[in-house]
């Protein structure tokens, strides 16, 4: 062996699907190795280590030259949409007890008068109070009485709760309270898990903090036991890298850090596939991007925008999926943390296609999910599906999925459309097939729209960035009804998620309000209160070992016009802030609103702001993109050619089916480049190439 030659090692992606675990690993040599394996559901702990062993076995490494391992899971949101969290108890404010049952009003559906909120996390009968009140300049106005707080903090422990979850009335403002409750507990109930809304958002809105309050509460138990069970896990398997998990920001964070907060990793399945096209983005120069992740039952759309991801600052967990405006919101639980902005529809593969009562075709939100499946997986599935359909069109190989490891049943698939869609609807089979593949796609158009026009933004200025199982299959179709004129597929589409954990950085959010009209402020106490956040920002980066260069520091404002209820989010730059720094928040903040609603107010209305915000980086060397992408060229074997159906226009073509290497030359559609884990369909008239990252790049005329 060469003395002088250094070992590869590796960093490891591993996102878990309720059916598949993927495991991405990217070696220091620029090598990419993948691994799909059956999630272990009792235990998902056990699927991430069977899967890395079964890699290092094909790839004859072991647990020693792994760097570190990267982690995208869905163990928080499943807690609560199952409702399977802690048994928590909620001490509040004297009146304030009902907050979190009352929510903010909102409603999700505009007119349906049966619509039910869903039940609090926390019942009634364990929401105590204590009599206090500190009024929104942080004066103590009613004191804490401690023999109160004690009786209080007895009654939940008698109740035999899990997690204690503090929310007291202004205490963003002052904290004097929260934290005598906090030491109150930790004499009384060591060890129980405890999460007060000071420590976890001190910002103004109560029933923001409090459901977020009590969301870290019912979750911190669940995510301790399963990250101490995958930490267990992987060093008796011999791999004792470190873990870090994916935060619904797209940031990463230490499985410590995730443990004590875990209302950052509640959305962080998602997360993962965004980060990696925005990093795809910036090494292919491509300014702004639209992702597209379309899988089995879902499909989602996000924005990219000169870099930098699109973040909401609050969002709904277990809201259900998207099915009308945004602005019509209220389901689910409500948490105000920074989010990948995310838009969701009920359009995947498995969802069904039905004609309503007054027969129009439909798509979704119903899913024949992995069992029994679409009617072509010949398991028993009765109900035609979005896949059924697009194997009657052709653009799914009629005889197998994944490599051949799924064998189809095409006529089946055939005969139930023509049965229950085509024959009552009066049409041919492949019409109605075809209706059905654009009404999937004019549904998934409006997750789209959702994050570009209803943003301000217009989607021809993006390409769209297509991965998940079915993204690159219905993307050029979507595109062209966007006037979209660029779609990039990336290599290994169907584990994308997976694969972008390995381009994000370690990142901490930290927001304190601070709310003061711009103008005419003391300027030193902002600066102050700045500074506070970032030295806080950067305290937690060095424990990790980020200092230097390594350590990045982002400042942010939340801002409106005096009088407005809503904000808007604009960077803020390095340096003090003094006159002129103020009049470029003032005027960041009337570009951003008239990007965002279409219109500004004059020079002379006053801006306020709201909230001050730090993000710290730990920017991590070595992430460089790989120089050897993986490209799954055993799909395709024969036929090498197949008839495909695009519509009236071009009826019925022989469309050649490919491999994704056979695109190093240009090739004009329509073409079909079948894969592993996805297929890619090119029209008639598309011209589609292979760049030099292995990327699939479709050019619409």
């Amino acid at each position: 062996m060469d003395g002088n030659k250094v070992a590869t090692t590796y960093r490891v992606g591993v996102d878990i699907g309720g059916t598949f675990t993927d495991i991405v690993l990217l070696g220091s040599d620029g090598t990419v190795h993948t691994k799909k394996v059956s999630s272990s559901v009792g235990n998902y702990a056990q699927a991430i280590v069977d899967g890395l062993n079964a890699v290092f076995r094909e790839i004859n490494i072991n647990g020693a030259a792994v760097e570190e391992i990267r982690h995208g899971t869905t163990v928080a949101s499943n807690a609560i949409l199952e409702h399977k969290g802690a048994r928590v108890g909620l001490i509040t404010t004297k009146g304030f007890r009902d907050v979190l049952e009352i929510r903010t009003l909102r409603m999700p559906r505009l007119y349906d008068i049966g619509w039910t909120k869903p039940p609090p996390l926390v019942e009634r009968y364990l929401r105590l109070v204590v009599d206090e009140r500190v009024n929104h300049k942080g004066e103590i106005e009613r004191a804490l009485d401690e023999t109160d707080a004690e009786r209080v903090v007895d009654a939940l422990i008698a109740e035999g709760v899990e997690a204690f979850a503090v929310c007291l009335l202004n205490s963003f403002a002052n904290p004097a309270h929260e934290l005598k409750i906090k030491e109150i507990i930790e004499r009384k109930a060591p060890g129980v898990p405890l999460s007060i809304s000071f420590e976890v958002l001190p910002e103004i809105k109560e029933y923001e903090r409090t459901s977020t309050t009590v969301i870290n509460a019912y979750v911190m138990p669940i995510v301790a036991t399963y990250l101490r069970a995958l930490r267990k896990g992987l060093d008796a398997a011999g791999i004792p890298a470190p873990l870090l998990l994916m935060q619904s920001n797209g940031g990463l964070t230490t499985d410590t850090a995730a443990a004590e907060r875990p209302m950052n990793i509640i959305e962080s399945g998602p997360a993962g596939g965004v980060i990696g096209a925005q990093a795809l983005a910036r090494a292919k120069s491509l300014p702004k991007i639209i992702t597209f992740d379309m899988g089995g039952t879902t499909a989602k759309a996000s924005m990219v925008e000169d870099g930098e991801v699109a973040r909401a600052h609050e969002y709904a967990v277990g809201a259900g999926i998207m099915i009308g405006s945004r602005l019509l919101t209220g389901a689910g639980y409500t948490l105000k943390v920074p989010a990948i902005d995310l838009a969701e529809v009920g359009a995947g593969g498995g969802s069904h296609v039905w004609i309503d009562a007054g027969g129009a075709l439909q798509i979704g939100p119903e899913s024949a999910g992995a069992s029994p499946g679409p009617v072509c997986y010949d398991a028993g599935g009765e109900i035609p599906t979005v896949t059924d359909a697009n194997v009657v069109l052709g653009y799914i190989n009629p005889q197998h999925l994944v490599g051949g490891a799924l064998k189809l049943n095409a006529a089946k698939a055939r005969d139930v459309f023509e049965t229950k869609v085509a024959k009552p609807l009066g049409m041919t089979t492949e019409k109605a097939a075809y209706g059905a593949h654009q009404i999937a796609a004019s549904n998934m158009i409006r997750a789209i729209k959702a994050v570009s026009t209803e943003r301000g933004r217009d989607p021809r200025e993006f390409a769209l960035f297509a991965f998940g199982g079915n993204g690159a299959l219905f993307a050029a179709g979507m595109a062209t009804a966007l006037g979209i004129d660029r779609v990039v597929v990336p290599p290994s589409a169907g584990l994308f998620s997976s694969f972008g954990l390995l381009y994000a950085d370690v990142e901490h959010h930290y927001a304190r309000t601070f709310r003061r009209l711009l103008r005419g402020s003391n300027l030193a106490d902002i600066n102050a209160a700045w500074d506070a956040l970032s030295q806080q920002a950067t305290e937690q980066l060095a424990t990790e070992g980020f200092t230097g260069a390594t350590a990045v520091l982002k400042r942010s404002a939340a801002l409106h016009y005096k009088g407005q209820s809503f904000d808007l989010v604009v960077p803020v730059p390095d340096g003090p802030i003094d006159a002129a720094m103020v009049a470029k928040l003032e005027e960041a903040f009337g570009a951003e609103h008239e990007r965002t609603y279409g219109h500004r107010a004059g020079p002379e209305e006053p801006v306020e702001l709201v909230s001050i915000q730090v993000v710290g980086i730990g920017a991590r060397t070595g992430s460089a993109l790989p120089t050897r992408p993986a490209l799954n060229s055993a799909a395709v074997q024969a036929p090498s050619s197949r008839k495909a159906y695009f519509g009236d226009e071009h009826g019925w073509q022989d469309t050649p089916v490919l491999q994704r290497t056979d695109l190093s030359s240009p090739r004009t559609g329509p073409l079909i480049v079948e894969e592993y884990d996805t297929t890619c369909v090119v029209p008639p008239g598309a011209r589609a190439l292979l760049d030099d990252g292995g990327n699939i790049v479709i050019e619409l005329r």
